[in-house]
């Protein structure tokens, strides 16, 4: 439909069409595209049909809103602003794409209070896929809280690179299967991107893709606000995901560019904003939105103060201990008591024999700790015999949404980034498991939840050549230094069942980013003979052994498994009169936070040596350009684990050998 500013919706939609435009010229950069071929179906969406507060943009039943097209960041911006959270007053979208703008070049979620941007978007099919976890946690919620404290939709502005990129179908295909009646994806099907027509690089249906897959599917005019509304309202009622194919054009009003390549983010001009300004007959000029306009958008953003102040009285006439609950859940806070289940595993694993495995060991744990934590949602993708997390739990399904384990397949990708999803959501403590060597598939949702800082738990079993057999495309020897060099991200790797407990403490104290807690296949004997009441592990690193026959020659660093290689090798150095230490050392990062004296007492002043069945890469920060290292310079080979540790000469003698050398 063709509309004329004085239609009221339609003026609703330019506002924000020219904020986008005059924002975009006037930082000589940005992607036009998304915001001015979206302007109606954010218009529909927002002024009929969110549950939202600007004053409250932190409430916990709001529905949440994900930019997955994230490069059309000047959409979301000129919504928060026109409908009054605070946080993106007219000077910020004027700022847009300058150093300190909250307006940034592609919206990213605060760590601090929020703000209306719920994740951080850019890379394209993470958005959706995270989506899509924030309607499971939503789902869990619901089911254990009930409609009258969780009851909310999740709703993705959805461009064709977030169907185009594989994380996109296998969300398409999951959520389709657990029949997530409550997300809703807003597609801006312009037929264009960047390269050009979409024709010229997929030709099938795309809706038809989710058809098939189980969800409700619209396809319809995407400049018609009455159609979208018309759609949303379908779509709540649908007990299936919903996908609204909504056709657009891209860069609408820009004559010289809309509907073309160049409307994606080419050049905009001043000469450009004027010439959609005499189109689409709009008077005003830049930043300015007519005072009837703006009172319709704020009021659009009040249009749920009567849902807010109930929700509000609901929680309130609440018992205090259902009250007490419901606020810890919802705001991230662990119970009071919960490290005690992990001292009393500390103690009891130096009397029992471990688990046969390092990850049966993380399973013992995450089973002690299922009745106090039951917040905790664990996602595996096609690998819980040999990874043991659900245990107890019973799974997630579209029939049973108490379920706290979600059955993912063979689908890494969005295994990761339906965990940031969760974890963005709140209420939840998700897990996400499976082997190191496809860490590289979750890599992506990794780095974004670094980026954001948001407390997801990455656990990753078969760290190294001792898995053996499987050869070296599931040894992942170099997957250690690559998350190491990830910023914010903690990479805990522990030597045995009590340094395991102690890690798993650690992880679930660390609020401010991910944690990738990495076990070993084969089973992992114990190294710690003492109990110690405070958490070792928690400090990174620290001194396992000191040296016994003498002031210390030889410090021997080791992480994991090889940690013991390092017991065995001490004990051959100390027979033979050179006094030696061995430092277990967990979690670098840790490690690295801690004060230079503790550091310095931790790894001495002699000869260093370290082990690990990984590349070299990273430990010359403890070792220096001349320390020793034992460890992998190469792929693995197929075969038994302990064959490969001689192979690649991953020995205690060969770790006796390397501090001779040094000495």
């Amino acid at each position: 439909m063709t509309a004329h500013p004085s239609h009221p919706q339609q003026a609703l939609a330019h506002a924000i069409r020219f904020l986008s435009i005059d924002a975009i010229v006037k930082a000589q950069e940005g992607h036009q595209g998304v915001p001015l071929g979206m302007a109606e179906i954010a218009t529909a969406l927002y002024t009929r049909h969110l549950k939202f507060n600007p004053q409250d943009a932190g409430w916990f039943d709001r529905d949440r809103v994900v930019l997955s097209n994230g490069h059309g960041s000047m959409l979301l911006y000129s919504l928060l602003h026109l409908t009054g959270y605070p946080a993106f007053p007219i000077e910020e979208v004027q700022r847009f794409r300058v150093l300190g703008s909250v307006c940034e070049g592609h919206p990213e979620r605060p760590h601090d209070e929020p703000n209306g941007i719920e994740v951080t978007t850019g890379p394209l099919g993470q958005g959706i896929a995270n989506a899509f976890g924030m309607a499971v946690a939503e789902a869990y919620l619901n089911a254990r809280f009930g409609n009258d404290l969780v009851n909310h939709f999740t709703y993705a502005f959805v461009g064709d690179g977030c169907l185009q990129e594989g994380v996109g179908q296998e969300m398409i295909s999951l959520a389709g299967h657990l029949q997530l009646g409550k997300l809703v994806l807003l597609w801006d099907d312009n037929q264009i991107t960047d390269d050009g027509s979409t024709d010229l690089s997929i030709s099938e249906n795309v809706a038809e893709r989710f058809r098939v897959a189980g969800w409700h599917v619209v396809e319809l005019d995407g400049h018609d606000i009455e159609a979208v509304s018309a759609a949303l309202d379908a779509a709540r009622l649908d007990p299936r995901p919903s996908m609204l194919a909504c056709r657009t054009v891209i860069a609408k009003g820009i004559a010289r560019l809309q509907g073309q390549r160049g409307g994606h983010s080419g050049r905009l001009f001043a000469e450009d904003a004027q010439a959609a300004r005499e189109l689409l007959g709009w008077k005003h000029g830049p930043f300015e939105v007519p005072t009837e306009v703006q009172q319709a958008w704020r009021a659009a953003g009040e249009r749920s103060h009567g849902e807010h102040t109930a929700w509000h009285s609901r929680v309130a006439a609440l018992s205090a201990s259902e009250r007490a609950e419901f606020e810890r859940v919802m705001h991230g806070e662990l119970p009071a008591n919960w490290p005690q289940v992990l001292l009393d595993y500390k103690q009891n694993a130096l009397h029992t024999p471990p688990a046969p495995s390092g990850i049966f060991i993380s399973a013992e744990i995450n089973d002690l700790l299922t009745p106090w934590l039951p917040e905790r949602m664990v996602g595996c993708a096609d690998l819980e015999a040999p990874t043991s997390h659900k245990r107890g739990l019973t799974a997630f399904t579209a029939a049973d949404r108490q379920g706290a384990y979600v059955h993912c397949g063979v689908r890494e990708h969005v295994m990761g980034a339906m965990a940031n999803g969760m974890a963005a959501h709140g209420g939840v403590l998700p897990l996400s498991v499976t082997y190191l060597a496809f860490a590289d598939y979750q890599r992506p949702a990794m780095r974004m939840a670094a980026l954001m800082g948001l407390p997801v738990k990455f656990v990753f079993s078969h760290d190294s050549i001792g898995i053996g057999k499987n050869g070296p495309t599931h040894q992942p020897v170099e997957t250690l230094a690559s998350l190491r060099a990830m910023p914010n991200m903690l990479v805990m790797r522990p030597a045995d069942a009590v340094e395991a407990a102690e890690c798993w403490e650690a992880a679930l104290a660390h609020t401010s980013g991910p944690v990738s807690l990495v076990f070993a296949r084969q089973s992992l004997p114990l190294v710690r003979g003492t109990h110690t009441p405070a958490n070792l592990s928690g400090r990174g690193a620290y001194v396992l052994h000191e040296a016994a026959c003498g002031a210390r020659q030889v410090t021997l660093l080791a992480t994991g498994s090889e940690v013991m290689l390092a017991v065995q090798a001490r004990e051959k150095l100390e027979a033979s009169g050179i006094a030696t230490a061995v430092v277990s050392l967990p979690c670098w990062e840790l490690f690295n936070a801690q004060d230079a004296s503790y550091r310095q007492s931790v790894l001495g002043t002699g000869v260093r040596v370290a082990v690990e069945a990984a590349v070299r890469q990273g430990w010359d920060a403890y070792l220096g350009l001349d320390g020793g290292f034992v460890g992998m310079t190469g792929f693995g080979a197929s075969g038994p684990g302990e064959t490969l540790y001689q192979l690649f000469n991953i020995t205690p003698d060969a770790v006796v050998a390397e501090a001779l050398r040094l000495l």
